[in-house]
């Protein structure tokens, strides 16, 4: 009996299947040198690091009428039901989302890309993919198909060596070719917002190649979450994917892309909602750009431990903050720990999500404290 997909991750498990007997034996018996190791490709179990824990799995046994081989997914299973054992599995992109809206939906496009160089006035893109599906705005959730674009293009210079071992893209796969720009009108004609893992990192480089990207809102899922206080010990994308019980080929645009979605389909640990549905929140509310305008120099310390970070071209500390609430505290907290109640004006620049992640600047203002 196959249980139905999983709603949020794409994949169901198998029910009432043969289990393992996982205790470990009195005496581990010794594999015949004959016996092949069995190996699977779907599911990666990791023992835990416990006394307690099993040094081996009970040998294979040759599979015969009577006692028939379980297969990968069998194993995985009965793994899973062991506390000593956990299981990853290879993430199968996804592009069909069940269900129907329940109310309006918002349109996204999941995107990512790899690049020369980190460097968006000098370096180029070499892929670009995008992931457009509708989102229903009452369960947090994408719904229906996928549509998928995943393009190569020549930065007319070589790729540095160390983009190549990263992302496994030669010269000669972008020799000659070009981002279909049609295609990729095509799919952002009618999005309510773009959301990437680093937006502050591809926005300015997609800008600079397709300019209707300026057009659009943008979310990041990496600066619009805060993963620390959702218990991820990490926010890079394979870290959050990993702890979902998914791996995946990283660093290839589209398999990314595929990786962000379906990380942002599954509940945050703490709190109510999707991780989709915070963000898509986020996109709808404005952010700041705080600068401690003329801050003293011996407050540099607490500054940075608070996580403001040093503009050396406008040479002033600044931190960004998510909200209203957000900056009125930082008002409070900066008139008494860093400028001691004496008179002074910081600088707010004011960003929406057509502007947030983008090189260009939004509305500035002076506040007194």
């Amino acid at each position: 009996m196959t249980q139905p997909p999983h709603p949020q991750l794409g994949f169901a498990f198998l029910a009432e299947l043969p289990t393992l007997d996982l205790a470990p034996p009195k005496r581990a018996a010794r594999a015949p040198k004959a016996a092949a190791k069995p190996t699977t490709k779907t599911a990666t179990a990791t023992p835990a690091i416990s006394a307690s824990a099993p040094s081996a799995l009970p040998p294979a046994q040759p599979a015969t009428p009577a006692t028939p081989a379980l297969d990968a997914a069998a194993m995985a299973v009965a793994l899973e039901a062991h506390p000593d054992y956990r299981v990853q599995r290879r993430l199968v992109p996804q592009l069909q989302w069940p269900g129907t809206a329940q109310g309006s939906i918002t349109r996204i496009l999941v995107l990512d890309t790899e690049t020369t160089g980190l460097d968006q006035a000098r370096e180029k893109i070499i892929e670009l993919a995008l992931l457009r599906v509708d989102v229903d705005t009452a369960t947090g959730l994408p719904v229906g198909p996928v549509q998928v674009y995943d393009g190569l293009e020549d930065p007319g210079k070589p790729i540095p060596a160390e983009v190549v071992k990263i992302t496994g893209i030669t010269d000669a796969d972008v020799r000659g070719q070009a981002l279909d720009e049609a295609r990729v009108a095509e799919l952002l004609q009618g999005v309510d917002v773009v959301i990437a893992h680093n937006a502050g990192f591809d926005r300015p480089f997609v800008e600079g190649r397709l300019p209707a990207f300026a057009k659009v809102a943008w979310a990041c899922s990496f600066a619009d979450i805060d993963w620390k206080a959702q218990g991820r010990s990490s926010a890079k994308l394979e870290s959050l994917a990993q702890a979902l019980g998914l791996f995946y080929d990283a660093h290839r645009a589209e398999m990314d892309c595929h990786a962000l979605l379906a990380v942002l389909a599954a509940p945050l640990p703490q709190g109510a909602g999707t991780a989709l549905a915070h963000v898509l929140e986020a996109a709808r509310k404005p952010s700041y750009r705080l600068s401690a305008t003329n801050a003293p120099f011996d407050a540099k310390d607490v500054l940075k431990a608070r996580g403001y970070r040093w503009n050396a071209d406008q040479r002033v500390w600044a931190t960004r903050l998510s909200d209203d609430a957000a900056l009125h505290a930082e008002f409070d907290w900066l008139r008494e720990q860093v400028y001691n109640h004496r008179h002074a004006a910081v600088q707010i620049e004011k960003l929406d999500a057509l502007a947030k992640y983008s090189a260009r600047t939004g509305v500035t203002v002076h506040q007194q404290l």
